[in-house]
């Protein structure tokens, strides 16, 4: 990670959310993600912390994304085109598993990864990230049915943790299954633009679980 890169995470800076698709991601792994940083940026106003935080949504051929439960969603740009974004985010899904072996897929994700400030998955996207080579050495989390599975893929350099929300081991970043990403992407609202900010985004949203049946 640059100098450069470095000191974009200040306050009031500029930073792109890159969100990497793909057919068969799960819908909540990057729309409740997406719904934190639009609102963080949305609860900023004009010349609030976070008001030149962006979301770019992107895949590999730029075509309609069809999620794991059937959500079809545009993209705004490909491969080929993507904007340069400060904080990747892979979400998990079935999708992932084919994903895995897209030597395009791992290599864009090796090439972006590179000069990113925050690298981030939710769910099995720990998993791409894995594939890719980005989890080597460190501590990352997944959704509890997969904690096992990837304990066997992945190598003994890197540490897979369970029974937690999130995981931040240096710029990386992943949540458990599904809902997690939100929790993981409040708390990157407070790293960048302090906790208060991201209390006011957790609150503009009503975002206060209180399941039924617990």
């Amino acid at each position: 990670m640059s100098e450069a890169n470095q000191n974009r995470s200040k306050p009031n800076a500029e930073l792109t959310v890159g969100m990497v698709l793909f057919d068969g991601a799960e819908e909540l792994d990057w729309v409740g993600p997406f719904e934190v940083f639009t609102m963080a940026k949305e609860a900023s106003g004009e010349s609030g912390p976070a008001y030149g935080l962006s979301v770019v949504l992107m895949n590999q051929d730029g075509a309609v994304v069809k999620g794991a439960k059937g959500l079809r969603s545009e993209v705004d740009a490909s491969f080929a085109n993507a904007p340069d974004f400060d904080i990747l985010l892979i979400p998990g899904g079935v999708g992932t598993r084919r994903e895995m072996k897209n030597e395009q897929m791992l290599e864009f994700l090796r090439k972006k990864a590179m000069d990113c400030l925050w690298v981030t998955s939710v769910c099995t996207g720990s998993g791409l990230l894995h594939a890719a080579g980005l989890t080597k050495g460190k501590q990352i989390t997944t959704h509890w049915g997969y904690v096992s599975t990837l304990r066997k893929d992945a190598s003994d350099e890197t540490e897979i943790l369970e029974n937690v929300r999130y995981v931040r081991d240096g710029n990386l970043l992943t949540a458990a299954g599904v809902s997690a990403g939100i929790d993981m992407a409040l708390w990157l609202v407070g790293e960048l633009y302090g906790p208060p900010h991201a209390r006011l985004t957790q609150k503009v949203m009503e975002y206060d679980p209180a399941p039924p049946y617990t």
